[in-house]
């Protein structure tokens, strides 16, 4: 069973080029394979697990691995999947990216060997656009390019001659990482087909060799819902803007149709203890839920805050309430004496976007304060609502947030 058959198994495949000649290429070489990340944000979000998880994938099984970072590619921005063009970052906030991405990278792979991570900015940054043309450009028909649905779907609402460039960039970054390293393999989500087998033929036309392309769903959850996206925003690796604790939360709250495909795709669990697990029904579900929670959890984290997490999470849903990992916000001894409006409360502490909002889930009877349900828009918050220095605020049935003095 190689790599590829545990991807079909789990759910990574959705598109492949030369598929029998890179089954015999795996069944008979230790391959080269990379994906890119353009570093958009300072973090990577839960959208990136799959390339993740197939890189690692890939990694366990013996395989080099190259996790490139588009120090390059990102100063154009790539039109797939977009409806308007990217906002363009200067260099300084991408290399300010690509540093707090990279300790996220580390928690998946094992750059100590002979697997790289790398930035295209290396090479594109410095690249003479003549040469680029005659050298690059010339193996691309314009009317192919339109033909793909990337392209496409943006002409109706406007496609700059910048971004008209990126796929070009992108199967030369696949070329550099032939040439530099032997990488015979790009790996992407399916919108990114296009970029990939313009790669692949690039290699193919231009060095004579074989390269291949793999590409795994772009996955919803059950109900249709974007992975990786709450009420709240995206869900991120980053611990300063998405705490291990509402990390946790996320994936403890999945849908109990999507608990199964998840465990296979986001953990490295046997697939036959996930498969006794996703027949779990009722009650019984939360079991797996719980367990599909920590291990992504200890994967972006690490096991000691998977453990502090699912503790917190237990002594919530059990009644307690001095939790150190719940998330938090420290108000001064002055403000609590005043008192802080209900609405402003929990506007304040994230759960609710605006006074708005806190309204209507007031009125449908969904905010909490130390799980007593709140009807009054003209309540506030104040000393007398402190139990062991914390006031424990509540929206719905599994959002939770404290206040503490500072």
């Amino acid at each position: 069973m190689t790599v590829f058959d545990t991807f079909r198994e789990r759910g990574f495949f959705q598109q492949v080029t030369h598929p029998e000649e890179l089954q015999t290429a795996t069944s008979t070489h230790r391959l080269c394979a990379y994906i890119g990340f353009d570093p958009t944000a300072s973090s990577l979000h839960v959208g990136h697990l799959i390339p993740l998880m197939g890189l690692a994938h890939l990694q366990r099984a013996g395989h080099r691995i190259v996790a490139l970072m588009g120090g390059g590619t990102a100063m154009i921005g790539d039109p797939s999947g977009k409806t308007e063009r990217r906002k363009l970052l200067s260099v300084a906030q991408l290399d300010t990216n690509i540093q707090g991405i990279k300790p996220q990278m580390e928690r998946f792979f094992d750059f100590s060997g002979d697997s790289l991570l790398l930035n295209n900015a290396e090479w594109l940054r410095t690249l003479n656009y003549i040469d680029f043309l005659r050298d690059i450009g010339r193996h691309f028909s314009v009317n192919r390019m339109l033909s793909f649905e990337t392209y496409k779907a943006r002409l109706e609402h406007g496609l700059s001659f910048l971004e008209f460039n990126y796929q070009l960039l992108q199967a030369y970054d696949f070329l550099e990482l032939n040439r530099r390293h032997d990488c015979v393999l790009q790996m992407g989500g399916d919108d990114q087909w296009a970029n990939i087998i313009s790669g692949v033929d690039l290699i193919r036309r231009v060095e004579q060799k074989p390269a291949f392309g793999w590409t795994y769903p772009l996955l919803t959850t059950a109900s249709g819902k974007k992975m990786g996206k709450t009420e709240q925003g995206a869900v991120w690796l980053d611990p300063e803007r998405t705490s291990p604790y509402e990390y946790y939360q996320y994936w403890v709250n999945s849908e109990d149709a999507d608990v199964e495909r998840f465990l296979a795709r986001f953990t490295f669990l046997p697939m036959e203890e996930i498969r006794k697990l996703g027949r779990l029904q009722g009650a019984e579900i939360r079991e797996a839920k719980r367990r599909l929670a920590f291990e992504t959890t200890k994967l972006a984290h690490g096991e000691s805050e998977a453990i502090k997490t699912q503790q917190a999470s237990q002594t919530l849903f059990g009644g307690g309430e001095a939790l150190q990992d719940v998330p938090t916000t420290v108000v001064s001894k002055i403000k609590l004496r005043e008192g802080i409006s209900l609405l402003d409360g929990f506007r304040m502490a994230g759960l609710c976007k605006s006074n708005g909002e806190a309204r209507r889930m007031l009125g449908q009877g969904g905010l909490y304060v130390h799980n007593e349900s709140m009807s009054d828009p003209e309540r506030t918050l104040g000393l007398d609502d402190l139990r062991n220095g914390v006031i424990l605020l509540r929206a719905g049935k599994k959002r939770f947030h404290r206040i503490t003095l500072g």
